[in-house]
């Protein structure tokens, strides 16, 4: 079987589409025309026989003399007629012209009345003649009189083939006006994603930060503000990145020197004490790592897709419970298990990991997550069983502040992170005491 290759560009698909319908619409309207000119043609000669059959009647019935009308010559009738006609009798037959005869002869015995198309060969003549025949009969002075009254539409029909061919050359002249258009329009209509792909340039070069178009076309805006939601995401990515990498870089700095500064120093041996300092150095540069390398793995290596939070919480809690085997983690969910929400993946992995995390820490036994919808919101709630926050400090998680001071132990580990992704998609965060700390996340169901 014979396969069309759909084609991948969208301006070969709108002309594709559109070339084809143009044509296929400009030659309807053309036999359209056709018919409508043929049947124009085709009224007007059957009103004008039949208002000269009118005419004929009454002049037959005007002229009822003591001798019968029937038996002049049909020279009275030529002078004002502009058709052919019969006028037929018992007693005689009248036909003008004379020459037309051969063509009337086979209607005097039809019984057929109204209009009818004859076609007829005249002697000498090759061409018929195409005639249009009004047949009336008519009762005078009790008798029957047949009357014919015909047109020749050979001359018609050649006019309006002249005029069908004038129309086509129209025709054909308006389609490849219109064809032009159609591709000028196209073309027209297609210049913002040259304008885009500029753009994309731009912004690949550096001189741009965000997406714009000036004017901005309304189909475009909302894959414009996708695009720049996405810039904006990997741009707060990379800027946490950095800041991750500058806190490790910070924090391991002080006790590697100081390690190295008590290698180094050859006055005096390692003592017990220098040696177990050293370990606990060593041992904060290692924990350090290990924080930093969970965080990494809590983000996930996807971006743009949306996120499935029952499978994902899964994940997480399969290997924070390896981190912390002696907490215990549970999960209540109202959600289905391949259920996506409008958040991506990795942003939902950050969320999900560095408030566990953060629970698996500080729990004293028990962590508790659940998951739901409801027809305003999509809502993660984490609870431990840990000692909790201060009532006064409650208001001050998740802040820059606490974000930056990641060597002391606390709640505000990652909740900057968390802050600023759930402010992203227009959600906001709670934190309350129930007793130990329950941090709570309101996403909006559908995030623009």
């Amino acid at each position: 079987m014979l396969r069309i290759k759909r084609p991948t560009s969208i301006r070969s698909t709108l002309l594709l589409l559109l070339l084809p319908f143009a044509t296929f619409f400009m030659l309807l309207a053309w036999i359209i025309h056709g018919m409508l000119l043929d049947r124009m043609s085709r009224d007007f000669v059957q009103q004008r026989l039949t208002e000269e059959a009118d005419f004929l009647e009454d002049t037959l019935v005007e002229n009822q003399l003591t001798d019968n009308p029937l038996y002049r010559t049909a020279d009275y009738f030529e002078s004002v007629f502009h058709h052919a006609f019969v006028i037929h009798s018992q007693e005689r037959t009248l036909i003008s012209p004379s020459h037309w005869r051969p063509a009337f002869e086979p209607l005097l015995n039809t019984r057929k009345t109204g209009f009818i198309s004859h076609r007829a060969y005249l002697s000498g003549s090759d061409d018929p003649l195409r005639l249009l025949v009004y047949r009336r009969e008519v009762q005078i002075n009790n008798q029957t009189i047949l009357l014919l009254v015909a047109e020749d539409l050979t001359q018609i029909k050649a006019s309006q083939s002249q005029l069908h061919v004038w129309a086509a050359i129209v025709v054909s002249g308006l389609l490849v006006m219109l064809i032009a258009m159609i591709y000028g329009a196209v073309l027209l209509s297609l210049r913002p994603t040259e304008q885009l792909q500029k753009a994309l340039s731009r912004l690949q070069q550096g001189e741009i930060t965000r997406l714009k178009l000036n004017p901005s076309p309304r189909e475009f805006t909302p894959l414009i503000n996708q695009l720049n939601l996405l810039l904006e995401t990997l741009e707060q990515r990379l800027k946490r990145s950095r800041e991750a990498l500058a806190n490790l870089s910070h924090s391991v700095k002080t006790p590697l020197s100081a390690v190295q500064q008590m290698l180094e120093d050859q006055s005096c041996p390692l003592t017990e004490e220098q040696r177990r300092q050293m370990a606990l150095r060593l041992k904060d540069v290692h924990h350090q790592l290990e924080k930093e390398m969970r965080r990494s793995h809590f983000a996930g290596p996807q971006a743009g897709q949306n996120a499935k939070p029952v499978r994902q919480a899964r994940d997480l809690l399969w290997v924070l419970g390896r981190l912390y085997p002696d907490k215990h983690f549970e999960m209540d969910i109202s959600v289905d298990m391949d259920q996506c929400w409008p958040v991506e993946e990795q942003d939902m992995n950050e969320l999900l990991g560095n408030l566990l995390d953060n629970a698996g820490k500080w729990a004293k036994s028990r962590v508790l997550m659940k998951l739901a919808e409801t027809p305003d919101n999509l809502e993660i709630h984490i609870q431990d069983d840990g000692p909790g926050v201060d009532p006064r400090n409650l208001q001050e998680l998740g802040t820059r502040g606490l974000r930056l001071d990641e060597q002391k132990p606390g709640y505000g580990l990652g909740l900057a992170i968390v802050h600023e992704i759930v402010t992203r998609y227009g959600g906001h965060l709670v934190f309350t005491n129930s007793p130990g700390l329950q941090v709570s996340i309101f996403l909006p169901g559908k995030i623009h």
